[in-house]
């Protein structure tokens, strides 16, 4: 029913209520990650241009490849964003086996040159709804502590740890600490 209600303000918006973004998954395998459109219609332009006229905003976009005030979020998104519900549909990557419940945030090709020789302990695992990330800081740590906890949560794996980073999401969802 939520994702109904959150599906309708999505059309009032104008479409897509969807977006498929490529991501890397297990092997390096591309997937077609799922969310709910937090971001207008033309984010690419829009991003092209804030960040070639806002040198800060093109550093940060470097360090992190996020934005903390990033102008292609619509307000609707910025709630999504805030709450992780425009991440909700990934349950269906899941379903699917594209994702797990828990491991490592998905990347997009870009990305996978952060990781250097890591890149093969992220490859081994299915990326994650939840991980060691999400529970840790998010968008408020670095991209290096990112790569040095999604390594972490790989070579130290084990069902317990997956159970005790489910339980920590709550919490971590309903502070909305390093989401943005």
């Amino acid at each position: 029913m939520f994702l109904l209600l959150v599906g309708v303000l999505l059309v009032a918006q104008g479409r897509p209520i969807f977006i498929r973004h490529s991501r890397v998954g297990r092997g390096g395998a591309s997937f077609p990650c799922l969310k709910f459109r937090s971001m207008v219609t033309n984010s690419d332009v829009v991003l092209r241009e804030y960040l070639a006229s806002n040198p800060s905003a093109h550093e940060e976009w470097k360090e992190s490849h996020k934005l903390k005030n990033d102008p292609r979020i619509t307000p609707l998104g910025h709630f999504l964003r805030k709450s992780s519900v425009d991440e909700l549909p990934q349950l269906f990557n899941v379903i699917r086996g594209d994702m797990s419940l828990v491991g490592p945030r998905p990347i997009v090709r870009d990305e996978v040159v952060r990781y250097g020789a890591y890149i093969e302990d992220y490859l081994r695992v299915r990326p994650g709804l939840t991980g060691l990330w999400q529970v840790s800081g998010r968008s408020d740590t670095s991209y290096q502590h990112r790569v040095v906890l999604d390594v972490r949560y790989v070579r130290e794996w084990s069902l317990w740890r997956d159970i005790v980073i489910i339980f920590k999401t709550i919490p971590a969802l309903l502070q909305s600490k390093g989401s943005y």
